[in-house]
């Protein structure tokens, strides 16, 4: 996720000192995995790469870097700690663990605002960081995904820590991607509303359509696009290839209306209809009378959520239908699912 761009870049708009956290490398078991992140200033933490003390060394290591010295070559602003978590940590899972600090100031922003850029068209790249070595300052660089000089296969979301790099220094290089799940959600009741609060957390994109624009809360996460609009058709034409749609208005008459529009198309990745079984039996019985194809009905999930998650307050529904997302969007990106290609490792 971009959560920690936005989060560096609006600690360096405020002049407040902070120090970028990333789990470089693991071997072994580990509480997160490589590439996740953290930040810590001197008296606040965003983000987290796992807790227990792991997460507690981290931020104490973070905070020293903070009160330490700045030299001018910048040598001591990037370094990379080795934490074997048994032994140092006394923690149960045992694990080997590399994690990368980066104490940012303005010097950053330039390379920041480009991956923020670069996220926001929707553009996946690699983040190189150079630690320096002797005569050779510190670097960060943003290149396009896929290069030659990594391994055969897709881009991962994990990171290749070289700890004796040919340049005489330790080099991470780590894919950054915008988000794959794209959401289009129809309607912005109290199930929406819900929903959405939990989906700005995740690792997705959410369009979110309702022609009620006071239904919309003032504040949304960044991921998050209203569209305040009476031809939510026209969301349906203009959404990727690949999205998934949840359907769930106010209105049933519309709800039929969009899933007859969205049967139109054959490229969309799901599409969940809220409401009981017998809702749908009729929408059904409709959609036969008007000749639409049997399978293309079956393209339709209703009722939407995740067995076994009962309950018909919103934010049970609203957990029950995230986690079907998350499962879906898993198996999609299952590696069987892409002719078994390879998994970058650590």
């Amino acid at each position: 996720m971009a959560a920690w761009i936005d989060q560096a870049l609006w600690c360096l708009d405020r002049q407040q000192p902070v120090v970028l956290i990333t789990v470089a490398a693991v071997r072994g078991s580990a509480p997160r995995e490589a590439g996740a992140k953290m930040l810590v200033s001197a008296g606040h933490q965003w983000l987290t790469i796992g807790g227990g003390q792991l997460e507690w060394l981290a931020m104490a290591r973070g905070r020293a870097m903070l009160q330490a010295a700045r030299g001018p070559d910048r040598a001591a602003d990037r370094q990379v700690l080795e934490v074997p978590l048994a032994a140092s940590l006394g923690q149960c899972c045992g694990g080997l663990v590399h994690l990368l600090f980066e104490r940012l100031n303005e010097a950053d922003r330039p390379w920041l605002d480009d991956a923020r850029a670069r996220l926001a068209h929707q553009q996946a790249f690699e983040r190189e960081v150079g630690l320096g070595a002797a005569g050779q300052t510190a670097w960060v660089r943003l290149r396009p995904a896929g290069l030659a000089s990594r391994p055969a296969g897709r881009v991962q979301a994990a990171c290749l820590l070289d700890l004796h790099d040919a340049r005489g220094c330790p080099v991470l290089t780590e894919p950054v991607a915008p988000h794959g799940q794209h959401v289009v959600i129809f309607g912005a009741g109290h199930v929406g509303r819900a929903l959405v609060r939990i989906l700005q957390t995740l690792p997705c994109r959410v369009t979110w359509v309702d022609a009620r624009e006071d239904q919309f809360p003032d504040r949304v996460g960044s991921t998050v696009t209203i569209e305040a609009t009476d031809t939510p058709e026209a969301v349906v034409d203009e959404a990727p290839a690949g999205s998934y749609f949840l359907i769930m208005t106010h209105d049933h008459a519309l709800d039929q209306r969009l899933c007859e529009y969205l049967m139109r198309r054959n490229d969309f990745a799901w599409c969940g209809l809220i409401g009981s079984a017998t809702k749908w039996h009729r929408f059904q019985q409709r959609f036969s009378a008007k000749g639409i194809p049997i399978e293309r009905q079956q393209r339709i999930t209703c009722p939407i959520g995740e067995p076994g998650i009962t309950g018909k307050q919103p934010e049970i529904i609203a957990v029950a239908v995230a986690a079907q997302l998350l499962r879906l969007h898993a198996a999609d990106r299952a590696p069987q699912a892409r002719g078994a290609l390879p998994v970058l490792q650590p």
